[in-house]
């Protein structure tokens, strides 16, 4: 398994905009400067009022496929 870690901040009003569609992905920029690009859907459980603001966690499997994302 790999691990990726990241800081992530973004507005309830941005995140909006992949809730309904209009951008369907997240590039995110890990600890070891790599872009990543998540389904915005994945992120749902951690929208608040706020947005999504906080320290993550993406594993994947050897072949790079999603396993889980976990908030830190």
């Amino acid at each position: 398994m790999k691990q990726y870690c990241f800081n992530l901040n973004i507005s309830y009003q941005n995140y909006l905009s992949h809730y309904t569609g209009y951008a369907s992905s997240i590039l995110v920029v890990t600890d070891e400067r790599l872009k990543l690009q998540l389904p915005a859907s994945r992120f749902r459980p951690y929208l608040t009022q706020l947005g999504i603001k906080g320290r993550f966690r993406l594993i994947t499997d050897q072949n790079n496929k999603f396993i889980r994302l976990e908030s830190l």
